[in-house]
């Protein structure tokens, strides 16, 4: 019986020894996805009208939790892949300070807004937020928020190709809330 328990010590050791010196794949196994969230809709809930084109346009109130202590800056980025032409960008907001947990509804259409970071231009060809449009039917529109290692150095021009360019090799975790949305 004492030498059945010698070999399970031996294993405990072995594993112990392989999370230390390997130390990325016990990492990646632990890290833990963003949590995005909204007082204004919950995940799959229909967007309400305010926040799109139907209403007054304006950024719904977002949240993030579970950031990696090391991340550096925040990227969020709105899409609807349900679009006739392919997936359409609606924000893209990068260089969010860590320290900011949360964007309040209405964010200014600026390229530096007041919660921090910078705002590039959409496919709407405009900087900032503009909500869902839909021209038929119902549209997921996914809320991607991105923890990095780094500040992205980019010009004012950028745009979410650039942004994801920049951000290669950079995520440290990622979440993601999606609502949906029709005319």
């Amino acid at each position: 019986m004492s030498q059945f328990f010698s070999h399970i010590l031996d294993i405990g050791l072995i594993l112990a020894l392989i999370i230390i010196l390997c130390p990325s794949e016990g990492v990646a196994a632990q890290k833990s996805a963003i949590i995005v969230t909204s007082t204004a809709f919950k995940e799959g809930e229909i967007i309400p009208a305010l926040y799109t084109c139907k209403g007054k346009d304006i950024s719904p109130p977002l949240a993030w939790s579970n950031v990696p202590v090391e991340a550096t800056t925040i990227v969020l980025i709105v899409d609807d892949p349900d679009a006739p032409v392919g997936t359409w960008v609606h924000w893209v907001y990068y260089n969010i300070p860590t320290q900011r947990r949360s964007l309040p509804e209405n964010v200014e259409k600026s390229k530096q807004p007041s919660p921090g970071g910078v705002q590039s231009i959409t496919d709407f060809r405009i900087v900032g937020y503009s909500g869902p449009c839909p021209p038929s039917g119902t549209h997921r529109y996914y809320f991607r928020v991105y923890a990095l290692d780094t500040e992205l150095n980019l010009d004012d021009e950028a745009t979410l190709q650039s942004v994801k360019q920049a951000m290669k090799g950079h995520i440290l975790a990622t979440g993601t809330l999606m609502g949906r949305f029709s005319r």
